[in-house]
């Protein structure tokens, strides 16, 4: 499908609203209020279709000092982010880039919302492992000032050990899931051999213990995958480092392609692309590549501002204006 209109007339905001939609929450923004309407009391988004033969009815609901609600089929979640268990959706914005060349939370963070996407079941250990984090943190300043002794630390060393071996293990299996299909994606869009290595070690007992007297000091747990990284290097080239903007944008589609195809891979459904502005800097070449990907790789919203943007005829043409959007002739 793809969207096609001037700047500004809200092609953006139909593909965020699908992602609230589909997902619980915005690509864009973690503070709900901000997906509400400047002057509105309140959001809907909604959104049907069909997963193989089962036909999925989701809606989110923002209303201002009242918190989010979702359905599922008429039916009310306990959490909206449940969403995301019944439907995969994947975003490309040119803000997305800070994955690549932003700082190492942006791509901690990505690649753990990769792993749980991968492997559904293990989706609440980044969180486990960051509410550890957060309890040692506060174990070490409450020693630091006398009001505990540092007994009080070791339970929450341990934690940390634990679920810190067992975060950089997911980690690891989530980058050697991605590296066959990414490798593939980036050398067919002319990025060249690229790689993805993971830069950090599963955190020990021992060495939290060697680094207590710092960590006191610093009242911060001074060691573990909270402070890894993510290299994405291109010709043994770390991209956010040594990648043009074109480079690194190309390596955030490569990404993204590669994802898609390992979900798809895994689950036998492949996910929704919602695709931004992702044809504007590419040449007509790396546009054909990329037409002729998404159209095997599922459904997909590709907006443009001119449909002779996107090489090839889509399954349905949408025209975007303020406060309509009409269907035309593809």
């Amino acid at each position: 499908m793809l969207l096609v209109g001037p700047n500004g007339v809200g092609k953006t905001n139909l593909l965020e609203a699908t992602h609230v939609a589909a997902q619980g929450f915005s690509p864009r923004t973690r503070t709900d209020s901000q997906v509400v309407r400047f002057g509105a009391d309140g959001a809907r988004a909604a959104i049907a279709g069909r997963r193989g033969e089962v036909r999925l009815e989701l809606e989110v609901t923002v209303r201002r000092g009242e918190g989010k609600r979702a359905q599922l089929n008429g039916a009310p979640l306990r959490a909206a982010e449940q969403l995301r268990t019944m439907v995969s959706a994947l975003v490309f914005t040119p803000d997305r880039l800070g994955v690549v060349k932003g700082p190492p939370a942006a791509r901690r963070a990505y690649f753990d919302r990769v792993l749980g996407r991968f492997s559904p079941a293990r989706a609440p250990l980044p969180a486990e492992y960051g509410v550890a984090v957060a309890q040692r943190n506060a174990a070490l300043r409450r020693a630091a000032a006398n009001l505990s002794g540092r007994d009080a630390i070791e339970p929450w060393s341990e934690r940390v050990a634990t679920l810190g071996a067992e975060l950089v293990a997911e980690r690891l299996e989530t980058l050697a899931l991605l590296q066959p299909s990414f490798a593939a994606r980036a050398d067919e869009l002319g990025l060249g051999e690229v790689s993805l290595r993971y830069e950090g070690d599963p955190p020990t007992l021992e060495g939290l213990d060697a680094a207590l007297g710092r960590d006191l000091e610093r009242g911060v747990t001074s060691l573990g995958p909270h402070l890894d990284d993510v290299v994405l290097a291109a010709a043994n080239r770390d991209l956010r480092s040594f990648g043009s903007q074109g480079e690194q944008r190309l390596a955030l589609l490569a990404l993204l392609l590669a994802e898609a195809e390992t979900i798809a891979d895994r689950t036998g459904v492949p996910p929704l692309l919602l695709l931004d502005d992702v044809l504007s800097e590419l040449d007509p070449g790396r546009r054909q590549i990329l037409a002729a990907r998404v159209r095997s790789a599922g459904q997909a919203l590709v907006t443009a501002t001119d449909a002779a943007m996107l090489p090839t005829a889509p399954d349905q043409l949408l025209e975007v204006a303020p406060g309509s959007v009409l269907e035309a002739a593809a």
